[in-house]
């Protein structure tokens, strides 16, 4: 039985057209359940639309149509579920549509065909005699209508942006904000990975070969990171720095000539190779680690290149396009013509990718995760591309398109309003001070942005140089990122956290797998377990910061005292290391405690007791409360940081701090929305730390609202019981402020 349902979703899913993907459905469901017949009904504009069938009369498909509220079809599609009946006539839902010709059919199975929690349509089986279907044919069909959903959904979706009977949009998640209005540009790899397996008849030609092939990829790679480098962006310039090391003899390109030797032409060597580390890295669960299958992919493509079409000209459009790739590498993005590439979109990678990376260091709108786009039929079709929501829209009507052009005219002179008062500070109408800074991972930009109006880093994230090596950075090589970073900052405070790692950001070179990771061994859990690494760090940061009072120190992922007691332990190790050893000028940091962890909230006392500030990461402390996993597109629609729950303990976070005397801040993007920073700012906090791109619109936001009136909203916030009537009660006081326009 499973072999019999892989066949048919392998069938349907290998079709090029809707309409032979549902008739190959209907007639090997019908054979394979051994039944009369079997139809397929589509769901269209709220009816279910008869479109393939093996055993009703074929002039009615496309034809016979009925709402949801009709038929025993409509009734599987309005209830979700599979109806199993022994004689259809008897049940009062059943309705006889006589240009099919069912009349001589009793036995009806039916079940639902859902994706994402939309029904797409629905499977019918039926049979002559009055009989139920057994509880393995009932099993069957159900699995069958689960595992068809996908296929059946992109069919659907190419078929609807081909007849471009209306607009079609497509949903992903943003890996960089912005919008953009181009054509797109559809690359499906014009070099693929898959190549024969041929025998080589002279190994040794066979070795020269790749060996220049690998030498033009060596070039091609080392002046994209000399760009970069020149650019003094060195996280980017890693990057390829990293590829470049996997050519190297001791990593794939040694495994490339191995692969030689054993007989293989050069093009079957680098496939082979490349495949099998493929399959090993996607087969782990840390997504980092599978995002790394594509750094050998690009790697493998680019050798490819070099050994099919030497000298390939980089394709360079006429005007600006929106790329759309199946999965982006680093080397597309650096080697496309900036001025030409006004936005991109992936179905695979996420958010921490090194092309995720790079596409918001060269501030290009992307979204990543949209299903099977690829497949859709886009090329050369205008579309728009709303990455900050996540959405892209094909083939949108000439009104529509005006609409989004005077959008992003309006954002534009929104955004010169908002940053004509950057440099006033973010002061309240009643005379309340709210200190505004900056989240930062990428050195690239950090001086400029700090000049724009922060007044600091309120978090720098210091796993992001981990995260683009191939290995631990050293302690002269941490030294030199703090330092920078610190000098960036131009005497404004700076908040480093120490490694954050586990979850959704492991080192490729540093595994995790476990069954939960983002209740599992990270943050400073890991850190603690590896105090070489730990105390590395911590000397890193002192030196980089020697007798200044710029840093403060931040320990995530805290959820025990004695984590504390054992960090601050190290800290105070690493210090008189560096006064015995070097004789070194030091002075201590304040240190603080991220709060993300629930535990917490109920010991900030002890917690007062032992360090300088607790930074609310806001991020993780909604995922822990709601327990749900923000990046689990099944459930991210639960995760709401203005569920009542969080903020009421957002609000006692606030109250508790205070009364015990502690500095407390927020770093998570609660912080950076304009409804989240008044009502934080109504709980008590003072300090906000965010994204540059938010820095302005908050700004402008505080300057025009009272503490005193935000407080009274708080206490109406604090008595919903969604975070639906949240947002909307703070929108409608932003609209009587005539405010509205900042939530765009």
């Amino acid at each position: 039985m499973l072999n019999t349902l892989r066949d048919i979703t392998q069938a349907v899913a290998a079709a090029h057209t809707l309409e032979l993907a549902l008739e190959l459905l209907v007639a090997q469901t019908k054979a394979a359940m051994d039944t009369q017949c079997c139809s397929i009904y589509i769901l269209e504009q709220q009816e279910l639309i008869l479109s393939a069938t093996d055993g009703l009369e074929k002039s009615a498909v496309g034809r016979v149509k009925m709402p949801l509220s009709e038929g025993l079809v409509g009734l599987v599609a309005e209830r979700e579920e599979a109806i199993n009946l022994a004689d259809a006539r008897k049940h009062p839902r059943f309705k006889l549509f006589p240009e099919v010709a069912e009349e001589e059919y009793r036995a009806f199975l039916a079940a639902p065909i859902i994706y994402q929690k939309q029904v797409l349509g629905v499977i019918v089986v039926q049979q002559a005699s009055a009989r139920q279907f057994n509880e393995g044919e009932e099993a069957f069909l159900m699995t069958l209508a689960a595992q068809l959903a996908m296929a059946i959904s992109g069919l659907k979706r190419r078929a609807d942006v081909q007849g471009l009977e209306q607009q079609i949009l497509f949903n992903g998640t943003c890996a960089s904000t912005g919008i953009a209005i181009a054509h797109a540009l559809v690359l499906g790899g014009e070099i693929p990975l898959e190549q024969p397996e041929l025998r080589a008849a002279d190994t040794v030609a066979e070795l020269l070969r790749l060996r220049t092939a690998i030498g033009r990829s060596r070039d091609a790679l080392s002046a994209l990171a000399q760009k970069f480098d020149g650019e003094q962006d060195e996280e980017l310039s890693s990057i390829f720095s990293a590829l470049l090391s996997l050519l190297d003899e001791a990593s794939l390109g040694g495994e490339y000539a191995r692969e030689v030797s054993l007989g293989w032409r050069a093009e079957s060597a680098v496939s082979r190779v490349s495949l099998r580390c493929i399959a090993q890295f996607s087969a782990m669960e840390d997504a980092y680690l599978k995002e790394r299958a594509s750094d050998i992919r690009e790697l493998g493509q680019r050798v490819l290149r070099q050994l099919i079409e030497p000298g390939r000209v980089t394709l360079e459009p006429d005007k600006p396009v929106i790329l759309v790739v199946r999965e982006a590498d680093t080397g597309l993005l650096a080697e496309f013509p900036r001025q030409k590439l006004a936005g991109l979109v992936t179905e695979l990678g996420g958010v921490n990718s090194h092309a995720a990376i790079l596409a918001r260091a060269l501030d290009v709108p992307a979204m990543i995760g949209v299903d099977q786009v690829t497949q859709a039929g886009l090329d050369q079709k205008l579309v728009v591309l709303n990455a900050s929501r996540g959405q892209l829209l094909v083939s949108p009507t000439p009104s529509v398109v005006d609409e989004y052009r005077n959008l992003i005219s309006a954002q534009r002179a929104l955004q010169r309003r908002y940053a004509s008062e950057l440099n006033e500070p973010a002061l309240t109408l009643d005379g309340h001070r709210v200190h505004l800074f900056l989240n930062a991972g990428l050195l690239s930009g950090v001086a400029s942005e700090i000049a724009d109006g922060a007044d600091g880093i309120g978090l720098y994230r210091t796993e992001i140089p981990f995260m683009l090596q191939q290995r631990f950075p050293s302690e002269s090589e941490q030294i030199k990122v703090y330092r920078q970073v610190l000098q960036a900052a131009a005497n404004k405070p700076v908040v480093m956290r120490t490694l954050d790692v586990g979850g959704d950001k492991p080192l490729p070179y540093f595994p995790i797998k476990e069954e939960n990771p983002f209740l599992g061994w990270r943050g400073v859990r890991l850190s603690l377990d590896h105090p070489e690494l730990f105390l590395v760090q911590l000397r890193a940061m002192l030196q980089a910061a020697a007798d200044g009072e710029q840093l403060k120190i931040l320990l995530p992922m805290v959820s025990h005292l004695d984590e504390i007691d054992q960090a601050l332990a190290y800290l105070e190790q690493a210090f008189n290391e560096l006064r015995t050893d070097f004789n070194a000028q030091l002075k201590r940091p304040p240190i603080g405690v991220m709060l993300e962890v629930p535990a917490l909230l109920y010991q900030l006392q002890e917690v007062a007791a032992r360090v300088d500030f607790v930074s609310v990461g806001s991020n993780d402390l909604t995922q822990y409360l709601l327990a749900v996993d923000r990046n689990n597109p099944r459930v991210s629609s639960l995760f709401d940081s203005y569920h009542p729950g969080v903020l009421r303990a957002l609000h006692a976070a606030a109250r508790d701090c205070q009364s015990h005397g502690l500095a407390v801040s927020v770093c998570g993007e609660l912080a950076g929305e304009p409804m989240g920073a008044l009502l934080l700012v109504a709980m008590g906090y003072r300090e906000l730390s965010m994204s540059q791109g938010s820095l302005a619109k908050v700004n402008y936001l505080l300057r025009r609202v009272e503490c005193h009136e935000l407080e009274q909203l708080l206490e109406l916030v604090l008595q919903m019981s969604s975070g639906y009537e949240v947002r909307e009660l703070v929108r409608e006081y932003l609209s009587s402020r005539e405010l509205s326009s900042i939530l765009d």
